[in-house]
């Protein structure tokens, strides 16, 4: 066979998922558009006016609301996501695929906002504020993820990590205060990363059950303290939480203040994490060597980086940063611990750091939808619509199952990413 014969099939190889991908999404926006018109446009309650309310009652300026016909709003919805469809059959939208998709899953929630709300009013603002602060603990996650798999080390045990954190937050918040209580979450953060690193690192044991190990013992470990500290002592599982602290000026624009403006240090310190993990990773001598030893550490060895602390240095890292999101659960957000608090959010947060491509900024995207997700969660059982509670519990999951599957595309992890090195 001639070398363009190759060409030619090596091209057509890889045309195939994307031609797939363009099929199924295309498969999509029909099966939404047909979906919001029947479900949505056709129902009998459609035609009642529904309210949103973009400001919250302790704004300073005067309340904003966002009164439209649910069927209206559902018609408009339908037809865009047909016209969708159709492009996307057509050309499809190239390097656009997942913004326009992610423009279509707004449109999509906007219609069935419209049609849980038709007769009464929803504080959309208040729903966008909760989003932004469970986003916290999953951005938290999908960093610690991140941290260590740029250095080609699967961590399994975030979920571990963050409520063995929250425990210690709760109890040491309790008793010497939450600024202590944060540093004593950081620290065991670290210990449980040391733990990671020293199994997977010097010992080679596989890096998922290593993880396992970890989340199994953070969970039999707080269960039973929990039971039998914090139930008999209920003065150690009442930390102070961190106060509201509004950024002058900012706080006060519209919708976007009370997201993003209002809010606990765990929510800025998000920010600057995400902030300084994207300036180190890309713009430092240590993120190069990181994501040297990720992608080739014999290469990376050769030219005289050490593998080994680098990995240690990394995970280390990472676990603190997990102690700051479980605290996050706890000193920012709940007040207490409860067992088993982080109910999936460590998992979340690796799919998240999944669906951001490796990368700082896009942890904290997908962070957004998955804390969007849980936020509509709790906001539609106020709401009294019809869907029963254990599929609005499933919200979160769903969105989780639909990013792994690769609905939102191929991502590709770092090379060595789970593979041992053992220096010649």
């Amino acid at each position: 066979m001639s070398t363009v014969d190759h060409a030619l099939e090596a091209a057509q190889v890889r045309a195939t998922p994307e031609q797939k991908r363009r099929r199924i999404l295309t498969g999509v926006y029909f099966a939404l558009s047909v979906f919001v018109m029947f479900a949505f446009a056709f129902d009998e309650d459609a035609s009642m006016d529904a309210t949103f309310k973009l400001a919250l009652p302790r704004d300073r300026f005067e309340p904003i609301d966002w009164v439209f016909e649910p069927r209206i709003m559902s018609i408009v919805v339908s037809l865009t996501l047909a016209i969708l469809g159709v492009v996307q059959l057509m050309r499809g939208f190239g390097r656009w695929d997942n913004v326009v998709l992610g423009g279509a899953m707004v449109l999509f929630v906007l219609a069935f906002l419209g049609w849980a709300a038709a007769g009464q009013s929803f504080s959309l603002v208040g729903m966008l504020t909760s989003m932004v602060v469970l986003s916290v603990p999953v951005t938290a996650g999908g960093l610690t993820g991140l941290m260590c798999e740029r250095v080609a080390v699967i961590n399994i045990g975030i979920e571990g990590q963050l409520l063995g954190s929250a425990f210690v937050a709760t109890i040491v918040g309790s008793t010497a205060g939450r600024w202590v209580g944060l540093l004593g979450a950081i620290a065991i953060g670290a210990l449980l990363g040391a733990a990671l690193a020293v199994l997977v690192i010097k010992y080679r044991v596989d890096q998922i059950i290593a993880g396992v190990a970890i989340n199994i013992f953070a969970l039999g470990l707080t269960s039973f303290l929990a039971t039998r500290v914090l139930g008999p002592n209920p003065e150690f599982n009442e930390p102070s939480r961190f106060p509201t602290i509004d950024i002058p000026i900012l706080a006060d624009i519209p919708v976007i203040g009370n997201m993003f403006f209002k809010n606990n240090i765990f929510l800025y310190g998000m920010f600057l994490l995400v902030v300084l993990i994207h300036i180190g990773l890309f713009h430092t001598r240590w993120g190069l060597r990181s994501r040297s030893v990720g992608e080739h550490p014999k290469a990376a060895d050769t030219l005289g980086i050490n593998v080994y602390r680098t990995r240690y240095r990394n995970v280390i890292l990472a676990g603190m940063i997990a102690g700051f999101g479980g605290a996050a659960l706890t000193l920012g957000s709940t007040g207490r611990f409860e067992e088993n608090m982080t109910a999936g959010v460590g998992f979340i947060g690796l799919a998240a750091m999944i669906f951001g491509r490796w990368r700082p900024f896009g942890v904290l995207g997908a962070a957004l939808v998955f804390g969007f997700a849980r936020g509509l969660q709790q906001k539609l059982g106020i709401l009294g619509t019809p869907i029963p509670s254990e599929f609005l519990s499933m919200a979160p999951y769903i969105v989780t199952i639909i990013v792994v599957a690769g609905l939102v595309g191929r991502a590709r992890p770092p090379a060595a990413d789970g593979q041992p090195y053992i220096k010649d």
